[in-house]
């Protein structure tokens, strides 16, 4: 291993907070970590980092030399870039994290397509609910809903997010229709629940367009929206979902939206996050295809729900 290898595992180190964690994205053995930033210590003839048997921190030198390991990776990116666009043929590796849905349904089949087209470009796909440091983790490609709160990455809007209150059949027969949205808040529902968003409330608009909020009753809680929507479809609670989530359940009778003269607030759109303007071939070629394949104006998901453009826009 070179010493431009070790500042970049010194930098990923810094960036993952321990040699553990820095262990673990490179699937390596912690003591090979450690062995390396000992040898960039003796090559460069300085300390970078003071140990102790729990914790680490930069000295004065270490701390210029991750400096010089962020300009170093960011060189790398961009020469990389340069040489794989004067290429015919896209090849190398698109890295790409998504939520477990949105991979599994709207990148998959993507992929599939992209790789028989591109058939020298590898895919890893990483399906994680959690928020991941992209840069720091050498993604190419992050698909969220919602902005990301770091303002040095690119993040490109690519569908809209709109959502619907929906109940199963077996529970409107058992708690009758609701008709004024205040009458949720007696009902049992199933929300949206994680470590960092928390979705138990009905947003919208009234007919002056002023905003409320219409607390909902929740007597289930999970942090996956497939699993929310078998909660619904059992009859035992309402809940409020994006569309994203629904196949043909409505078309079918198993969903039934309700109160849908209310003009729901939508929320955060999804959107492709990447950490440079300056897009390698194979990474721009994908993100177009994705953004073909989900719909430029209507998102897809949204063919499958009857009348869907009327439903949620107040009267």
């Amino acid at each position: 291993m070179d010493t431009t290898s070790r500042l970049l595992m010194l930098l990923e180190v810094i960036e993952q907070g321990s040699f553990a964690k820095a262990a673990g994205a490179r699937n390596i053995d912690r003591s090979v970590i450690s062995k390396q930033i000992n040898r960039l210590e003796e090559d460069l003839g300085v300390r970078l980092l003071n140990r102790s048997t729990r914790s680490f921190s930069l000295t004065a030198a270490g701390a210029e030399m991750v400096k010089k390991a962020v300009e170093l990776r960011e060189l790398l990116s961009d020469t990389l870039r340069v040489a794989e666009n004067y290429n015919k043929e896209p090849r190398g590796l698109l890295k790409i994290t998504a939520s477990g849905i949105i991979g599994q349904r709207y990148l998959q089949p993507v992929i599939i397509e992209f790789q028989k087209r591109f058939p020298q470009v590898e895919v890893e796909l990483r399906l994680d609910d959690r928020l991941i440091d992209i840069v720091s983790e050498g993604f190419d490609l992050a698909f969220r809903i919602g902005k990301p709160k770091d303002s040095s990455l690119i993040a490109r809007s690519i569908a809209r997010n709109r959502w619907l209150i929906l109940a199963a059949p077996a529970f409107i027969d058992n708690y009758g229709e609701p008709k004024k949205v205040e009458e949720l808040s007696d009902l049992p529902a199933a929300t949206y629940s994680s470590s960092h968003i928390k979705i138990n409330t009905i947003k919208y608009l009234d007919q002056q367009s002023e905003f409320y909020e219409q607390k909902m009753k929740s007597i289930f809680k999970a942090n996956d929206g497939e699993v929310l929507k078998m909660k619904i479809l059992s009859g035992t609670a309402y809940g409020l979902l994006p569309a994203f989530l629904i196949n043909n359940e409505i078309k079918e009778g198993q969903l039934v939206p309700l109160l849908t003269d209310l003009q729901l607030v939508e929320h955060n759109p999804m959107y492709a996050v990447y950490p440079h303007r300056d897009l390698p071939a194979r990474t721009q070629l994908f993100l177009d295809a994705v953004c073909e394949y989900i719909g430029k104006d209507k998102p897809l998901w949204e063919l499958a729900i009857p009348d869907f453009d009327k439903l949620y826009q107040g009267k």
